[in-house]
């Protein structure tokens, strides 16, 4: 199995920058894409950005530009830096990574963020 925990969430004001972390425990060996998405309170959970181990990466056309996701897999960290946030972007936060040897997804705990225009 594999545990991932977020760090990094709080209160910005809009324009402003945040930081999110997501490190992995576990069986580490053998993940394959992370990624974060998010859930805005009434709205379904969404895809933020996704990086393969290979450090490909893609993202939503919502934060385009803005967001920038990044994994140290000596670390087995998953980072997103997000720039220029809008009060759209307040949601709960969530990492997330799949396993060549699991079927299954693995979630984190979720990180709030919360942007006050």
């Amino acid at each position: 199995q594999v545990q991932l925990v977020e760090s990094g969430g709080g209160l910005v004001q809009a324009g402003g920058s945040l930081g999110l972390s997501c490190a992995a425990s576990g069986r580490v060996f053998g993940i394959r894409n992370m990624g974060w998405h998010r859930q805005a309170p009434g709205k379904q959970r969404e895809l933020v950005a996704v990086i393969g181990s290979g450090g490909s990466t893609d993202y939503a056309d919502s934060v385009k530009g803005r967001f920038t996701i990044s994994r140290d897999n000596a670390k087995s960290t998953v980072y997103l830096e997000m720039n220029s946030l809008k009060s759209e972007d307040t949601a709960v936060y969530y990492c997330n990574a799949d396993h060549r040897f699991y079927s299954t997804t693995f979630w984190g705990q979720g990180t709030q963020v919360i942007v006050s225009s």
